[in-house]
């Protein structure tokens, strides 16, 4: 949803993003199982070393973790101000739409924390046939929730980019504030479209794909179908979040109150972005567990101590 602070200029960005995570991704789907002797690679790292082996895999590992960490910080993040974001609205539907309603995140940080040490408990959660539906079913929810508020606006407002919202360059905005601006929306579609780095640990986990038909084609078809409906939702998000609120859009139009009603259907959706980043956090947090134990100890040793 923070695509709808970026208005117009999400396209080119968006398009560029989606088509680089397309491009690795066919080449993971390659990598999966090793050309030489037709073993499978479980992990990304694997497949970097037995293809390129020496010092490559290292750094690559490196990169993957530092990746995952984020990832798992961001969502984090989100999940608790999407938390935060239906208090504020239970608040704002007692005291109305000018109370202040301000609200912190760091106790919802402590109980998402908290949610995901106790779900982390359950045997093989990560693998439950059912996560990865359960997480796309959330993620075209509040994708869908977002459109169709951003539509229901244009249509209550009857205003569109050239009779009443204002778009285009914001001459008040300070070249700093721009930049910083710019730098934010960039990092929401490289975060967006994150979900290679996991790519191969995924389709392991996951055991999705057999050898007939063959893996690589299965999995380059499914990443080029996946890529294509985010990439479409997301274009739609900042189109028309952009043409609803134009340059006053918020940088989350669920959490940032671009909507105050109907509240609970707002809220619906913030639940839904939570249970999504539940399910993701899980997925993420495991394959940094895994590396840290199972791989050598010069090549994570921040995460691993050896004796």
């Amino acid at each position: 949803m923070g695509f709808s602070s970026i208005g117009l200029d999400c396209w080119a960005s968006s398009t560029t993003f989606s088509v680089i995570t397309w491009y690795t991704s066919t080449l993971l789907a390659d990598s999966y199982r090793s050309p030489f002797n037709g073993t499978r690679n479980y992990r990304y790292i694997d497949a970097v070393k037995n293809n390129l082996g020496g010092m490559k895999y290292k750094f690559c590992g490196f990169a993957q973790e530092g990746n995952l960490i984020g990832s798992t910080i961001g969502y984090t993040i989100t999940a608790s101000i999407s938390m935060a974001a239906i208090k504020r609205s239970n608040c704002f539907h007692k005291n109305g739409h000018e109370a202040g309603c301000h609200t912190t995140n760091n106790m919802f940080m402590i109980i998402f924390g908290v949610t995901l040490i106790i779900l982390s408990q359950i045997p093989n959660f990560h693998e439950l046939s059912g996560l990865s539906i359960i997480a796309a079913i959330m993620s075209f929810a509040y994708s869908l929730i977002g459109l169709g508020l951003s539509l229901a606006k244009i249509a209550d407002t009857g205003k569109t980019s050239t009779d009443g919202v204002i778009i285009g360059v914001d001459v008040s905005v300070t070249m700093a504030k721009k930049l910083w601006n710019n730098l934010v929306a960039i990092g929401n579609i490289a975060f967006a479209y994150g979900y290679s780095s996991v790519l191969i640990e995924i389709q392991a986990l996951q055991d999705t794909l057999k050898s007939s038909p063959p893996e690589n084609q299965e999995m380059k078809k499914a990443n080029l179908i996946g890529v294509s409906f985010t990439t479409i939702f997301y274009l739609l998000c900042g189109t028309f979040g952009y043409t609803a609120f134009g340059n006053s859009a918020p940088d989350n139009f669920l959490t940032g109150f671009g909507f105050y009603e109907p509240l609970w259907l707002v809220d619906i959706a913030n639940l839904c972005i939570v249970i999504h980043f539940v399910g993701a956090y899980q997925v993420d947090m495991e394959n940094i567990i895994r590396n840290s134990n199972d791989c050598d100890c010069d090549v994570v040793p921040v995460l691993q101590q050896c004796s």
